[in-house]
């Protein structure tokens, strides 16, 4: 695989998907509309006050998260390499009349596709698998922060991509595993039935101990790692859903499913 394959592979599989995933229950575009928070609860508490705060989303994909972080006060920008999305994430900021920014750009330019500083950088469910360098996105991060600002980041925890697809209780995937993934599948996690002709994807699992390390490494000072129980969609066949979240049958041991952390740039 050449450096640049997986970036022409995914974004190729990423276009295709953005107008099923605007027009999808999951993403529920038209509740958004109507003054919805895309945001999850524990973000928000995490992230504390964005007011007059200036903030960049990074694989930002169609924006909802994005322009959720503008409506609680923040001055924003979002970042994602699909243009597609970065255009659809710009009608649906003239639709709500929220004032964002919205820029193409591979997550690992960001730096010069921006060309500003932040006080937080935003970023994560789902976004690493799809990166190589751990160590050139939180270089990337640190490069973007203000003095004093800091990155959160909320992400789906990789324990979980070990065990079985059914029940969620037995390791059946390696957690150690750091090949490339190349997966072929049709359809989307909004619509498995989806009729989709672009199906190869290529990922990259990070363990835990990478993900804070990378980010030590940055010279950004961690303030905290949370584990969560729980995550945001059918992850195993088997899970409960409540609210915005999916666990286990009530009496199942606990694993966590998602993690979220905060580190500051002295």
């Amino acid at each position: 695989m050449t450096s640049d394959e997986y970036l022409d592979v995914n974004r190729e599989l990423w276009d295709e998907r953005v107008p099923i995933h605007v027009r999808s229950d999951f993403y529920d575009v038209a509740g958004f509309r109507a003054g919805e928070d895309a945001l999850r609860d524990f973000e928000t508490a995490e992230v504390g006050d964005v007011s007059r705060r200036t903030l960049a989303h990074l694989q930002c994909h169609f924006g909802l998260d994005t322009l959720s972080w503008a409506r609680r006060g923040a001055t924003v920008t979002g970042l994602d390499f699909s243009e597609p999305a970065i255009e659809a994430a710009r009608g649906i900021a003239a639709e709500t009349g929220l004032d964002a920014r919205f820029v193409v750009s591979d997550v690992y330019a960001a730096r010069q596709a921006l060309g500003a500083t932040y006080d937080i950088v935003y970023t994560g469910l789902g976004a690493l698998c799809w990166l190589p360098d751990l160590r050139r996105w939180a270089e990337t991060v640190a490069a973007l922060l203000n003095p004093g600002g800091f990155l959160y980041l909320s992400e789906f925890h990789p324990f979980a991509d070990t065990l079985d697809d059914e029940t969620g209780t037995t390791v059946t995937y390696d957690y150690f595993d750091r090949a490339p993934q190349e997966w072929n599948e049709s359809g989307t996690y909004t619509d498995r039935d989806a009729k989709t002709s672009k199906n190869r994807s290529i990922s990259f699992q990070h363990g835990i101990g990478d993900v804070v390390s990378a980010v030590i490494a940055a010279g950004l000072r961690l303030e905290f790692l949370h584990e969560h129980d729980h995550t945001l969609f059918a992850r195993h066949a088997n899970l409960e859903k409540n609210g915005q979240r999916y666990r286990l049958p009530e009496g199942s041991p606990r694993v966590p499913m998602m993690y979220s952390l905060r580190a500051t740039r002295p």
